[in-house]
């Protein structure tokens, strides 16, 4: 059973990783303590985080919720291909994300993957398992072993609101692209997902007017 790093853990992470990096110990400054936040895996959550995608919170919300209640109230790879593809768009899904429901239910079924045991492979190795099934991009992979399966040294480099946080911390004119994210990003090994977790909480913060972002000045 997975569990989540426990507040003292993230406390401890975000004190190592703020006394590694002054430009991240600003981050660390303002932004308040926070939970990992942790969520259901294997075929289901993957397939949730598919549905989710490039939606609001409400529809994707509402389009899981028709998605569960057509596969009857279970969802699992058996589940959805027992649907084609039509009928999987009746419960809201878009033909795309229907049809890579349907790919990662094959992947699982086939044994090409097993998301019920991603645990004994590397980062790296899951990451690769992952991406090679088709419809699963590479930020979808590493946000799903960060959500769903807790781990602390992932890190989402091409995710925007990562690279504008990033800028804000290192005060840049410019917001670093997805390979500098990630080269910017070593420097918190081993905690590069607390990283994530910590310039999304300050984003986010800045965004609903919480936090005051200092001048971008160096």
């Amino acid at each position: 059973m997975l569990v989540a790093p426990t507040a003292q853990d993230i406390a401890a992470a975000r004190q190592a990783l703020a006394d590694a990096d002054p430009a991240l110990a600003r981050a660390h400054a303002q932004t308040p303590a926070f939970e990992w936040r942790l969520r259901p895996g294997g075929y289901e959550g993957l397939f949730r985080m598919i549905v989710e995608q490039q939606v609001s919170v409400a529809a994707a919300a509402s389009i899981w919720a028709r998605t569960v209640q057509g596969l009857g109230g279970t969802v699992t790879p058996e589940a959805v291909l027992a649907h084609d593809i039509d009928t999987l768009r009746a419960f809201g899904l878009s033909g795309q994300k229907a049809k890579y429901g349907r790919e990662i239910a094959l992947a699982q079924a086939e044994g090409r993957v097993d998301l019920d045991h991603m645990q004994s492979l590397s980062d790296d190795d899951a990451i690769a398992a992952l991406t090679a099934i088709k419809g699963v991009g590479k930020w979808t992979a590493e946000t799903y072993l960060m959500f769903c399966e807790g781990r602390l040294n992932v890190f989402p480099g091409g995710d925007v609101a990562l690279q504008e946080a990033i800028r804000w911390a290192d005060r840049a004119d410019q917001r670093p692209n997805e390979k500098q994210a990630y080269v910017r990003a070593e420097i918190w090994r081993p905690h590069r997902g607390v990283a994530a977790h910590l310039l999304w909480g300050w984003y986010g913060g800045v965004k609903r007017g919480e936090i005051v972002l200092e001048a971008l000045t160096p």
